[in-house]
């Protein structure tokens, strides 16, 4: 017999949706089969758990769980209503007396008494209007041949609600040139049907920014009743780079350059993500300046051929060890700095 869906969450029915969604990530982490590997029983309380949230998680699902219990559901979860016995009444859907509802788990049936009204009334009052069809009258409705006798002439009807599955929602660490320059990766989730690990392989666009998300669609939870699977959304987290650090589409370092070449100016060479380039530092060049190398930042996701840019942080190497020569000549530039500063005044 299965164990009542609130008591595998560990939850009482009163239980809001955070609290369902929250129960559910416990649990579900605590079972998943990367965390308990070779573990059957840990693998069949992930698939109870997932079912479960599966249907407490959705209105509609829930709805008809907690007046109906697991006979609102056939064999692939989906929400039913068993018109082979049960709902009998006058012919053309008009004028009906009485009729009943087997639950279809051995507990009988329920009885519902009706003054008059069309068919579109009767479901209203026992689902709650989630039966009701569309301004046509075609919406999630096929003949099977039983039930309904006398029913607009048809033989009969059996209702099938048609849903869309659940989003699935997951993250995704990627390396720093990974998500600036793109790449494929193979990822391993627990399939959203509860029947094992799922291997996905997936494409991660260039220039994607932390905290964006990569969309697999068809890849969530199985829709019911015919409905689409929902989707799989992978949140992308960036791994860091030593040295580089990234706001939107530009790129920021540092670099250090000697002494005499912020005096003197000269050319140095910066390392980009695209490889070493060969810039021109301006003399008299301070530590803490900003020097922007264009295009060599993060390429845009909406055009290609636009790419951020790079700035790069002077910082002034200070010697640490001088010859007793270089001492003198340094001593020398400091009195003429000063003789030039008196003369100044």
């Amino acid at each position: 017999m299965k164990q009542d869906y609130y008591e595998v969450l560990g939850i009482g029915k009163q239980a809001d949706e955070k609290e369902i969604k929250r129960a559910y990530r416990k649990l579900a982490k605590k079972y998943h089969p990367d965390m308990n590997p070779g573990d059957k029983v840990a693998e069949q309380k992930f698939k109870e758990v997932t079912e479960a949230y599966n249907v407490l998680s959705d209105k509609e699902k829930k709805k008809l769980y907690d007046q109906f219990g697991f006979a609102a559901f056939d064999e692939a979860g989906n929400a039913r209503a068993d018109a082979g016995s049960g709902f009998y009444g006058g012919a053309g859907g008009q004028g009906f007396g009485s009729g009943s509802f087997h639950t279809g788990d051995g507990s009988g049936y329920q009885e519902f008494h009706f003054e008059g009204g069309d068919m579109g009334d009767m479901f209203g009052d026992i689902f709650g209007n989630m039966f009701h069809g569309n301004a046509g009258g075609h919406s999630g409705f096929y003949s099977n041949g039983s039930g309904f006798g006398g029913f607009g002439g048809q033989k009969g009807y059996r209702q099938q609600a048609s849903y869309r599955g659940e989003d699935l929602h997951a993250d995704i660490t990627v390396g720093f040139d990974e998500a600036a320059f793109g790449c494929d990766k193979m990822i391993h989730i627990q399939a959203a049907d509860g029947t094992g690990v799922q291997s996905l392989s997936v494409h991660i666009p260039a220039g994607i920014d932390d905290g964006k998300s990569v969309r697999l669609r068809g890849k969530g939870h199985p829709g019911f009743g015919g409905g689409e699977n929902g989707d799989l959304l992978l949140k992308v987290h960036i791994a860091p780079r030593a040295g580089y650090e990234r706001k939107g589409m530009d790129v920021y370092t540092t670099a250090d350059i000697p002494f005499t070449t912020a005096v003197f100016g000269g050319e140095v060479s910066f390392p980009t993500l695209y490889g070493n380039v060969v810039c021109k530092v301006p003399a008299g060049t301070q530590s803490g300046k900003k020097i922007r190398l264009r295009g060599k930042g993060i390429v845009s996701m909406k055009d290609p051929k636009v790419h951020g840019d790079q700035y790069v942080t002077i910082q002034i190497q200070v010697p640490t060890t001088l010859t007793a020569e270089q001492r003198q000549k340094l001593h020398e530039f400091e009195n003429a700095m000063k003789q030039s500063g008196r003369s100044a005044a």
